[in-house]
């Protein structure tokens, strides 16, 4: 049997912070059969910075082995209101991840996997991934529940064992 990782960006939300300050996140979900993941099915929320920040790390943690794919511009412009804006950026998002997914170097690095399929934030998706969680990766990825029917972080804050 043919591996495959399909991989979706869609259901673009407005999450208000406060009164002034609001930002868009995006469902990222993705169906496999690789070997390389341990859930073959799951979907989690992320936004734009998240991705930057993803970007970074795995050009840190790969550092030269890899060219890795550019994200759609961050637009000054960017309107929460522009569905064309939106399309745009969440075709981009996914064509990044999918070029992403098809190399094994960055296959196997474990912040990839916990921000694909936890709902872990980046501050405890790096804790997690260099050893100062009471959970493993693949705990923080089964533990992180039926992704799709609700976002609820099950790992709370007091699991970060140092800081």
């Amino acid at each position: 049997m043919q591996e495959f990782i399909s991989v979706w960006v869609r259901d673009p939300r407005i999450q208000k912070e406060d009164f002034w300050h609001a930002y868009m996140d995006y469902e990222i979900c993705i169906h496999t059969n690789s070997l390389a993941f341990n859930k073959k099915s799951s979907c989690v929320r992320r936004r734009y910075s998240e991705f930057v920040w993803l970007r970074q790390k795995l050009q840190d943690n790969a550092m030269l082995l890899v060219h890795l794919p550019e994200l759609p511009p961050k637009n000054p412009f960017f309107s929460l209101n522009n569905a064309r804006q939106i399309g745009a950026r969440m075709e981009g998002l996914k064509n990044f991840l999918e070029e992403i997914v098809r190399s094994p170097v960055l296959l196997s690095d474990s912040c990839l996997h916990l921000f694909l399929q936890s709902q872990l934030s980046v501050r405890k998706i790096e804790a997690c991934a260099e050893g100062r969680s009471r959970y493993t990766v693949s705990e923080a990825i089964q533990g992180s529940g039926p992704q799709r029917f609700g976002s609820d972080e099950n790992l709370q804050e007091g699991d970060i064992d140092s800081e």
